[in-house]
């Protein structure tokens, strides 16, 4: 076994069941993944993303898939090697690769299924990962597999494992209690969503003998496709919406075919694939006429053991992303008969509960890819997209969060994102800019959105002995940043390009920033003032937060810190007309520095809204905000009485719309992802804004109603908080502004009218 290869290993436990159980508890974990099957049905996979200092084990009700008599639990367990490269940049493993196994309910061990030297255990022959990209890979769940006929029941009782040999038990000694996989600690999130779906039918058949009403029949569950011996087939599928979900399809005999299967985001323009990561080049997605599917490909070759009522089924082990499937077959020696297909969606459960309704009927559209994006960027962790990376970003997870507050008040999935950064801080004080990560990724200012996240959470849900902690890990990030300072004051140049520089100082993706991977240009020479401001606003949101908790002395010295730089910023990074320019004595300009200058009170509102209608007014010369940095752009127009002019930046979302999308755009540059929760920005605008529902006191204790009209006539709808349901409806008619509202009984609610 090469351990700088991934594995896929199968462990079997058969066992009696006298009489009928009511409750069997298990707990289960696994390096690096599982999936458990009882008596052939899925019963749970994990476990929860974890770290080299804490791993969590799950406690699954085993007792719905028992039955008398003879009973099998199995486990497929997916191993990556210690090799970084070689395996999910989200997964962490650890020296101590297996399966962990305790049974919990009833007498010690009642059914005899806790791990030990009698469950049997085999390695999957034929299985491969392969890599996504020989650029940028950080998924490493790609395979090439290929079917076994001695496979066929092995998660089914009375399969034959006489030569499986006896599991590997560690010993108590070996194995640590106190790191990962010895410091086991109980699951913090829900379970992730399992429901059954269907594709919705074909786009087209590019190739195949089989007609397109056989294959209609096959993907709604009333028929199968026969494909004859040494045929070419090539159709492509439609989900109907962006979605994540584990495939499965099944087929019958066809020894020796071969099955491709292309995961795709969407349709892209057939033309040279441009940049360094060769990203094609996007439009409708729904052309399928003028356009090719582009994605990753699954292979599996097909052993032709489904005789008769047995099938032969390939599921991939990892959920994949998908809106369009498209499946090439080679058919070998003999028939293969494709008996189903179709997926079971998994994802976070949020419940969505807030809606809202609003003059510009075009915003509804936004709204409806706004929340599915949120929702397929959200499984174990925040992802900052389910396609290319699922890595939970920092910068990203804080708009996730606040959609979330807004949408559901469910801050489940939030505490465990920020427990997840505050275990990343390295030793110099900075935060992995992703985690969990198994190795380094750091950009400076994204430590300094995990600050926003504490402040965000004292606002919502104000609960101390949760932020208390955090502040340690608050006081090195701002240490860091202190340190960095040079002679005028500023934060020092901390980063550079990506892949090229010890750390990446990303801002946004722009197309003025485009060949410096996110970077303003000033950075090349010197630091980018970006970075101060970024240092301000911890500054100022940490010493909030050190108020909620009676710190008042540190708060003050946050606040003198955070003084000292908005005074170098303005001696050093502002021009004659009073622009904020990307770094000292550097022409070159940005609307984000402009918005930042403005939220952290650099400038007064006056001459920042001066600025920032410069901005809007001369785009071509000033760097403007993307997707990512939306949320933050509409907080400076909301500060400084511009909230009318979001009007004209929702075109970016209304022409996600008129692409066919179903889901947010990275950026509006590039378009690498087309799912990228930063942009679910409408579930924050709507209600926060437009309704105006608000935390107006640390956690919620007062409920803040105060809508703002910006290009609006009327709104009308009810947010969630943590008290439950507020509705609002407001209209403005003849000059006249009206306001009803409902809200929770019992909670102190302030409203401040248009």
């Amino acid at each position: 076994m090469d351990q700088n290869e991934c594995w896929l290993a199968r462990f079997r436990k058969e066992f009696i069941v006298s009489e009928p159980v009511e409750s069997c508890r298990i707990r289960i974990s696994a390096d690096s993944r599982y999936k458990l099957y009882v008596n052939g049905r899925l019963a749970e996979i994990g476990p929860s993303k974890g770290d080299r200092q804490v791993w969590f084990y799950d406690e699954v009700e085993i007792a719905p898939f028992l039955r008398t008599g003879e009973n099998v639990i199995a486990a497929q367990v997916l191993r990556y090697p210690m090799l970084h490269s070689k395996g999910n940049h989200g997964i962490f493993r650890t020296e101590m690769p297996g399966l962990y196994v305790k049974e919990q309910q009833g007498k010690e061990n009642m059914l005899g299924i806790s791990g030990d030297p009698s469950w049997k255990c085999s390695m999957e022959k034929g299985f491969r990962i392969i890599s996504e990209s020989p650029y940028f890979a950080p998924l490493q769940i790609l395979e090439e597999r290929s079917g076994f006929a001695g496979d066929a029941g092995w998660k089914e009782p009375g399969y034959q494992d006489g030569d499986w040999a006896d599991a590997f038990v560690y010993i108590e000694p070996a194995v640590s209690k106190a790191v990962s996989p010895g410091n086991l600690l109980e699951r913090t999130i829900p379970y992730m969503r399992k429901e059954m779906r269907r594709f919705t039918g074909l786009v087209c058949i590019r190739r195949s003998e089989a007609s397109e009403e056989e294959w209609e029949r096959m993907l709604s569950g009333d028929g199968h496709v026969m494909l004859a011996p040494h045929s070419r087939t090539e159709v492509e599928i439609n989900a109907g919406e962006l979605n994540t979900g584990f495939l499965s399809l099944r087929m019958q005999m066809g020894a020796g075919s071969t099955v491709k299967v292309l995961t795709s985001e969407g349709y892209v323009r057939i033309e040279e694939e441009k940049g360094p990561m060769r990203l094609p080049r996007k439009g409708d997605r729904c052309d399928w006429e003028n356009g090719q599917l582009h994605g990753f490909t699954d292979t599996y070759h097909v052993a032709g053991y489904g005789k008769d009522d047995q099938e032969e089924t390939y599921e991939p082990f990892w959920f994949r992303t998908f809106r369009f499937i498209r499946l090439e077959i080679t058919a070998g020696e003999e028939p293969l008969c494709l008996t189903g297909f179709d997926y079971l969606e998994t994802g976070y459960p949020l419940e969505a509960r807030t809606q809202v309704t609003t003059s510009d009927s075009s915003l509804e559209a936004v709204w409806d890819i706004s929340l599915r994006t949120l929702k397929r960027c959200m499984h174990e962790t925040y992802e900052d997209c389910p396609f290319y990376e699922q890595l939970q970003y920092a910068m990203d997870s804080r708009s996730q969060i606040l959609y979330t507050y807004m949408v559901a008040a469910d801050d489940r999935l939030a505490r465990k994102c920020m427990d997840d950064f505050r275990r990343s801080q390295r030793y110099d004080g900075l935060l992995n800019c992703s985690y969990p990560c198994y190795g380094p990724n750091v950009i400076p200012g994204f430590s300094i959105y995990y600050i926003l996240m504490l402040y965000d959470h004292m606002m919502y849900f104000g609960d101390r002995e949760f932020l208390r902690q955090h502040m340690g890990t608050v006081d090195g990030i701002l240490e860091y940043f202190r340190r960095n300072l040079d002679e005028r004051g500023l934060a020092g140049r901390m980063g550079g390009i990506n892949g090229k520089d010890r750390y990446w100082s990303f801002i946004d993706w722009t197309a003025q920033w485009d060949e410096t991977s996110g970077m303003p240009r000033a950075g090349l020479s010197g630091p980018i003032t970006m970075e101060s401001l970024l240092y301000i606003m911890g500054l100022d949101h940490a010493a909030k937060v050190l108020d909620y908790l009676g710190r008042s002395q540190v708060a003050r010295e946050y606040r003198s810190r955070a003084d000292e730089v908005r005074k170098a910023v303005n001696i050093y990074c502002r021009d004659e007309a009073g622009m904020y320019t990307d770094g000292p004595g550097i022409r070159e300009y940005s609307q984000h520095c402009q918005v930042f200058a403005l939220l952290t009170d650099t400038v007064s509102v006056e001459k920042g809204r001066e600025n920032l209608k410069r901005t809007l007014e001369a785009k071509a010369d000033y760097a403007q905000c993307s997707v990512a940095m939306a949320h933050y752009l509409f907080r400076a127009l909301q500060k400084a009485g511009l909230y009318e002019e979001t009007d004209r930046e929702w075109d970016l979302w209304r022409n996600m719309v008129k692409k066919n999308l179903t889901t947010c755009v990275e950026d509006g540059v590039n378009e690498r992802s087309d799912c990228h929760a930063w942009g679910a920005l409408a579930l924050y605008e709507l209600p926060a804004v437009v309704l105006g529902v608000h935390p107006e006191e640390p956690g919620y204790e007062t409920i803040g109603i105060a809508p703002v009209e910006g290009c609006f006539t009327w709104a009308k709808g009810e947010a969630a908080t943590k008290w439950g349901m507020v509705k609002v409806d407001w209209k403005k008619e003849n000059g006249k502004f009206r306001l009803d509202y409902q809200a929770p009984e019992g909670v102190k609610v302030r409203v401040c009218p248009s």
